[in-house]
This record gives structure tokens, sequence and C-alpha cells, in this order.
């Protein structure tokens, strides 16, 4: 299953080498405890808000990020 911008945060969260590369890129994110409130929602979601552009999270590196996750899943 490749991850999209449509995969819900949480479940990249859930997903070991997921979490390592929002770690890698976004250092303490993952263990935010605001971070709950968006495990429902997709990237594309989260992109629309302006808290992504403030974090640094734009399109171009959310998807390099996914394309990151996805050859390193089997």
């Amino acid at each position: 299953m490749a991850f999209t911008l449509d995969t819900p945060f949480g479940t990249l969260l859930d997903t070991p080498q997921a979490k390592q590369v929002i770690d890698q890129h976004f250092p303490g994110l993952s263990t935010n405890p605001l971070v709950n409130m968006a495990r429902g929602m997709t990237l594309n979601m989260i992109l629309a808000m302006p808290q992504a552009a403030q974090l640094g999270l734009t399109k171009e590196k959310a998807e390099m990020m996914l394309a990151e996750v996805n050859k390193n899943i089997p």
C-alpha cells in the first residue's frame, strides 16, 4: 500500500518507517500531544491549514517525505 496525500496522518504515525521520516524532518512532532487532533486528518487537509506553512510543511515537502516512506515500505 502506497501512502498518498489522502492518507490519514494517524496511519502514517502508526507506521514505524513513516514515523521515522516525519521525525527526521519535524523533530518532536510525532510526540507532541497536540498531534492527536490531526490523526484523523489527511495530509491534504493538514496542508490546507495555515499552521502547516508555519511549521514549514509544504505540498512539495509532504510529497518528498511520502516518496521516501514509500520506497522504504516492503
